[in-house]
């Protein structure tokens, strides 16, 4: 396969990425999910399209355009695939490091075209720029080397070794022709090659990363309330399953409180739910203010949460508990229409050996009807059938 064929089928291949990328762009904006990341990754396709068939019609449209104008385009493409890598992988090096050095880049390949410097030294030039930019987007890919699946490694050492391979097309074009027996068309064949399959290594590499964290957010949604951004029950109820497991072995007791915001449904009735989810963000907010990196605060639904506090007896949770009713009643939440103030009632208690999950909660949730049944805005702690204000 000839350096025109190969030319051709990487402007084609990009502009069928660029197809596939809109009709993925439609669906992507239904869903909410379009950002950032897929404009950069959508940019770099179109730029390498647009790159590659100038390339292509070299000899036919001015040269200008299509060397050191389609070679600029073309250093704009691979870097923004590198910045999309980055972004997917939550680094924005976009301005610090890729965009100097595609100036740099562009710099030197459009001065040394004006000053008629030899084919070979332009594509010195051009095959280094390529390979720095290839290996900044495997650098993204290799980012959490330990944690990453099999496909990934394959993916980051693919694109290091299609890097070396267009580097030293590069400096191959440096040697006189035929330096053993090679000649240099061939090894920019085999550059122009390492070029295409960099191509679908890139792509996929992009949809990998799109992928790993699609399902990472599905996964994380599954034990994160999203509104509050704490575990919701079924993430709150696996944190407590290793610590009712410890209360069977002497120590220290690890104590739960049960938080319910006092007659929460007339801010959503009376203000709306925005304003009702202000107040939730905001009491979540506070709550974690009082609490050790150790404790866990969880929504268990509505407006009531939970808190465990491991290794705490329950005379210091107590004291925890009110520290956190404090502060929520010294919290006024600003909503659009009012400056809403409220109030909470904490039931406490502590895991005994003999505990299962609902034999827990039921003796914190007697903890927490006391305290509401009191008048609200206290703490009620239960020890073990005894309930006491």
């Amino acid at each position: 396969m000839d350096i025109k064929t190969l030319q051709l089928a990487l402007a084609l291949g990009n502009f069928s990425l660029c197809a596939a990328l809109f009709f993925f762009a439609q669906e992507a904006r239904r869903n909410g999910q379009a950002g950032r990341v897929h404009a950069t990754w959508a940019w770099a396709k179109q730029c390498q399209a647009v790159a590659w068939s100038l390339l292509y019609f070299r000899g036919v449209l001015p040269d200008f355009l299509t060397i050191p104008f389609a070679n600029a385009v073309l250093f704009a493409g691979f870097a923004l695939d590198a910045a999309a890598l980055w972004e997917q992988a939550g680094r924005r090096v976009w301005r610090s490091h890729l965009l100097p050095a595609l100036g740099a880049a562009i710099g030197m390949y459009v001065g040394a075209w004006l000053l008629q410097a030899p084919a070979g030294g332009r594509i010195a030039i051009a095959s280094l720029a390529a390979a720095f930019f290839f290996l900044a987007g495997a650098a993204a890919l290799g980012r959490g080397w330990r944690n990453g699946t099999p496909l990934r490694r394959y993916l980051v050492v693919l694109m290091l070794a299609l890097s070396a391979a267009v580097a030293a097309r590069g400096l191959w074009s440096l040697l006189p022709e035929g330096v053993n027996g090679v000649s240099t068309l061939m090894v920019q064949g085999v550059g122009i090659g390492a070029l295409y399959l960099m191509m679908l290594g890139n792509a996929f590499g992009y949809l990998l990363l799109a992928r790993e964290q699609a399902e990472a957010e599905l996964a994380r949604l599954e034990v994160v309330d999203p509104l509050t951004d704490v575990p919701n029950r079924r993430g709150f109820y696996q944190a407590l399953t290793p610590w009712i497991a410890l209360a069977r072995r002497p120590g220290m007791p690890t104590a739960l409180i049960i938080l319910n915001l006092d007659q929460f449904k007339r801010v959503n009735d009376s203000y709306g739910h925005p304003a009702g989810d202000m107040v939730l963000k905001a009491m979540v907010d506070v709550c974690k203010k009082q609490l050790r990196d150790s404790d866990q605060m969880g929504r268990l639904g509505g407006a009531e949460f939970a808190i465990l506090l491991p290794r705490t007896s329950l005379e210091d949770a107590t004291m925890v508990a009110e520290r956190i009713r404090n502060a929520v009643a010294a919290l006024p939440v600003k909503a659009e229409k009012a400056i809403i103030n409220m109030t909470a009632s904490l039931g406490v208690t502590v895991i005994r050996a003999e505990d299962s999950s609902v034999s827990l909660f039921k003796r914190a949730d007697e903890a927490l009807q006391a305290a509401k049944q009191g008048g609200r805005n206290r703490v009620v702690e239960l020890s073990h059938q005894a309930v006491t204000n």
